[in-house]
């Protein structure tokens, strides 16, 4: 287990991009020059990190062309990463429980630098066969960028890694950095590109196959099988020509909405990413935040704002119901592992710019024996509110009713480090392949949903995404 962690902070002069690259040069070159053995004895990170301008972190990315990029803003702007390269990486290829999944991934983060954010993602669920368009997101990726921007604190930041494991060469590592470093390109003038032309769209399944998938649901509910599932649908864009997937962040209409932001691209051109307002959790040490998220009003179906859709959930029988199976289920699960609970009393609504959602708030102190992912993570996921209830046949019943794999779509999605985490569910996501786009989006069916209904909801979650394919110059 690593606790060789050091920090090298060059000046606190604040500098542009491109004079940052040449300091973090300069430091790399002297910290090989200083070191008196060349080849690891033991794993250690050490973390160069230099000041600079302010700088839009999504356009600096779009200009980069290594991989793979990722990038991560949290729900309240104040925390977001750009990164570029892999300096370390904990990933899982193989298909298995989500349990065992978590736990391997525990184990593999437990040996590593308790300063280190890996971000990545891990699949809806591990034991599903999954489509050859998943083929470059395994069971759980993380990923320890080598380059990373940052703004934190109210300041970015250029930084990069050096991990080195035992029996690595120092000199081999550093010449690693410092061509990246090299490539590094700033950010231009330049106005955003368009995405290219949709040539098709389709549906997975289509609209008489969705309501077949929900009668059967139904059925379920009546033979006392189910109380709530979340099915899927998936809508498939063909495109004119390729195109670099980070277009979608660059082209998001409604930057002030109340969302998480996740990216991340392993290859070119192929890319999973998220625009999700759900809170998986939030760990620092044993203090937890988590929430219940469910109940869902379209302000363009009721033609209202934030006032109407607020009463319009509030007064919904329906939606009420909905929400309290999600924040019972999580207060009876949360009691296993945690010593206080304090739910909040009254829902409340978080307002979006075309959607509302019912919400209420939890913290809780983890008990000693459960101050890790692993048990938060196997708690939690799948959520009533992409999963459903009761919690341990839900998977199944998935795989059974919907005609495609989710991938990483409603995965927990985010960033770990030994001894803090923020995982958001990857909703209001898509896969992009080449010059298809996969968009995902699902509806949470209880005893006397509609249909119809239904099949209207899941079009309105994807609005954000399919609203960018219709933008102009």
């Amino acid at each position: 287990m690593s606790e060789h962690q050091q920090s090298i902070n060059l000046t606190k002069e604040v500098l542009p991009v491109e004079r940052a690259v040449a300091s973090l040069v300069t430091a790399l070159h002297h910290y090989e020059t200083e070191q008196q053995s060349h080849i690891a004895v033991q794993p250690r990170l050490v973390t160069f990190c230099q000041p600079v301008e302010t700088i839009d972190l999504a356009q600096w990315l779009m200009r980069q062309k290594s991989y793979p990029r990722l990038f991560w803003m949290n729900r309240e702007q104040d925390f977001s990463v750009a990164g570029l390269g892999v300096a370390d990486t904990i990933q899982l290829e193989r298909s298995e429980t989500n349990s065992a999944s978590f736990e391997r991934f525990q184990k593999a983060l437990a040996t590593k630098d308790p300063h280190a954010r890996y971000f990545g993602g891990f699949c809806f669920n591990t034991e599903e066969k999954q489509e050859p368009i998943w083929q470059e997101f395994p069971s759980f990726s993380f990923v320890l960028p080598l380059i990373q921007l940052t703004f934190e604190n109210n300041q970015h930041s250029l930084s990069c890694h050096l991990w080195l494991e035992s029996g690595d060469t120092l000199t081999t590592k550093i010449s690693a950095i410092i061509a990246l470093l090299k490539s590094i390109v700033d950010v231009d003038v330049a106005a955003v590109p368009i995405l290219p032309a949709v040539k098709t769209i389709s549906y997975n399944p289509d609209e008489h196959g969705w309501k077949a998938q929900c009668n059967k649901a139904i059925q379920r509910f009546a033979c006392g099988e189910l109380d709530k599932i979340m099915l899927a649908r998936q809508t498939v864009l063909e495109f004119e020509e390729m195109f670099s997937p980070l277009i979608f962040q660059l082209r998001y209409p409604y930057p002030q909405n109340t969302i998480y932001r996740f990216y991340f691209e392993p290859v070119a051109n192929h890319a999973f990413f998220s625009f999700t307002p759900e809170r998986l959790y939030r760990r620092n040490g044993n203090k937890l935040l988590t929430e219940a998220l469910a109940g869902t009003c379209s302000k363009e179906m009721i033609t209202g704002g934030d006032i109407h859709a607020s009463e319009a959930l509030l007064n919904s029988e329906k939606d009420i119901r909905e929400h309290n199976f999600v924040r019972e289920m999580i207060y009876e699960e949360l009691l296993k592992i945690c010593s206080t609970i304090d739910m909040e009393e009254e829902v409340d609504v978080l307002q979006l710019h075309r959607l509302a959602h019912l919400y209420t708030r939890c913290s809780a102190t983890l008990k000693p024996e459960f101050e890790h992912d692993s048990a938060v993570l196997q708690l939690l996921h799948p959520t009533p509110a992409v999963g459903g209830v009761p919690k341990l046949p839900i998977l199944q019943h998935i795989m059974d009713l919907e005609p495609f794999s989710r991938g990483w779509y409603a995965g927990p999605v985010g960033w770990a480090s030994r001894d803090a985490a923020e995982f958001a569910v990857g909703i209001r996501s898509a896969l992009v392949n080449g010059r298809y786009a996969y968009l995902y989006s699902g509806a949470g069916l209880v005893k006397g949903s509609d249909p119809a209904l239904e099949w209207q909801e899941v079009e309105q979650k994807i609005g954000d995404i399919l609203a960018m394919t219709k933008q102009k110059q």
